[in-house]
């Protein structure tokens, strides 16, 4: 979930077999001669906003030999379209993460764009797993990744003894009974800027892991079903997971809420419990 460098698909090639100029590990290149980026005569920004069901895919960003829900929509693009495209995106999930409202940006060829057509034909190739919810042109300055100014997440979890066969999916199943006011204790020191290196999994040196959380809250939806929605300006790979899994931990009883607060000053990984499974977590919503 870590943040990632975006870039306009629009940057000129420089040379015949590489990447899209400037495209981060959050961008999807399908071509292997660059130069057919310069084919697009009239470019037209269009952003989609994109759901889909994670379980099945090895996360957002494109790796070569494993399927990724990112390659996976590049690939059918360019193919109702007729030419290779550059994929960026407002956040790059991991395996097994679910995303209801992942926002999606690439350049077109103005000329004879449909965008319902493109929108009904890629839901007729991919759904359900993938399901485009909107498709529209956007200001050609707009960028999914790096316009956005919040990110939000929601995680899932089962309280109860018994699972459900219908939230297995979506939802991490815990049996231990869980203090829900410890739970909500617990969100209060995480609101604000921080230095979250105690539950982010450790970026390349000198990369900052401060970020500024501005709602962090714990639900009781009924019937043993708890969610944990939080908002950011952007967060770093695996911050929501381990906030999650500490968090829990912390409702069993093997942690207390006080806490919390002692071990985001400890700036260590190892002050913080293990992430939660990725299953439970979907982003949710990307704020511009």
């Amino acid at each position: 979930m870590a943040a990632t460098r975006g870039s306009s698909s629009s940057a000129p090639a420089t040379a015949t077999t590489r990447r899209w100029q400037g495209s981060s590990s959050s961008d999807v290149t399908l071509f292997d001669d660059a130069t057919a980026a310069s084919s697009i005569e009239f470019p037209v920004r269009v952003r989609m906003t994109v759901a889909y069901d994670g379980t099945g895919f090895h996360g957002f960003a494109a790796h070569s030999g494993v399927k990724t829900v990112g390659g996976t929509l590049a690939a059918a693009i360019a193919k109702v379209l007729g030419y290779p495209i550059g994929l960026t995106c407002a956040g790059r999930t991991d395996k097994g993460v679910h995303a209801w409202g992942q926002v999606v940006s690439f350049d077109a060829e103005e000329f004879g764009l449909d965008l319902e057509a493109l929108q009904k034909s890629l839901n007729r190739m991919l759904g359900p797993a993938i399901v485009v919810r909107d498709a529209e042109k956007a200001h050609n300055s707009f960028d999914a990744r790096r316009s956005a100014v919040a990110r939000r997440y929601r995680y899932t979890v089962l309280n109860r003894p018994v699972p459900d066969p219908f939230l297995a999916r979506t939802s991490w199943h815990v049996t231990a009974p869980l203090d829900c006011r410890a739970l909500t204790l617990a969100c209060d020191p995480v609101i604000g800027e921080h230095d979250f290196s105690s539950f982010c999994r450790l970026p390349e040196p000198d990369v900052s892991l401060v970020r500024k959380v501005h709602d962090a809250r714990w639900l009781d939806l009924g019937n043993g079903v708890l969610r944990f929605d939080i908002e950011a300006g952007a967060f770093c790979h695996q911050m929501v997971r381990s906030l999650v899994g500490t968090m829990v931990d912390i409702g069993r009883g093997r942690k207390t809420a006080g806490d919390m607060a002692a071990i985001i000053r400890a700036e260590d990984r190892a002050a913080a419990s293990q992430p939660a499974p990725p299953h439970g977590l979907c982003l949710w919503e990307v704020v511009y």
